[in-house]
């Protein structure tokens, strides 16, 4: 176990097809990842730590495996999260005008 007060850096976990559930094999064909894995992947995750912090915005909608803080008892937002969620609370409930919007919905690819 780590020692108390300890920082864990993980590697970019997208490289395990439990992350995001599915990925491309070899082959270029999409291949879905077994639900016992991811289970048991999500299992592995919440071992590291006893509270889960999400603070990645523009990330924090995915349904990932270390997005989703499963198998914690405590999960909380952090600030980073907190001021993005202010900023629009700004824009949305209190707008300084002259006001713009610019909306996309296109996904950028990975390629």
């Amino acid at each position: 176990a780590p020692a108390e007060g300890s920082v864990i850096l993980l590697e970019n976990l997208r490289f395990h097809i439990e992350e995001e559930g599915k990925a491309k094999g070899p082959d270029g064909e999409k291949v879905k990842a077994d639900p016992a894995a991811v289970a048991a992947f999500r299992a592995d995750l919440a071992k590291l730590a006893d509270i889960y912090v999400c603070d990645a915005f523009g990330t924090a909608h995915r349904a990932h495996s270390s997005m989703v803080g499963e198998g914690f008892a405590v999960r909380a937002a952090g600030f980073l999260l907190k001021k993005e969620l202010d900023a629009f609370a700004n824009v949305l409930e209190e707008p300084k005008r002259p006001f713009l919007a610019i909306l996309g919905g296109a996904k950028v690819s990975d390629n």
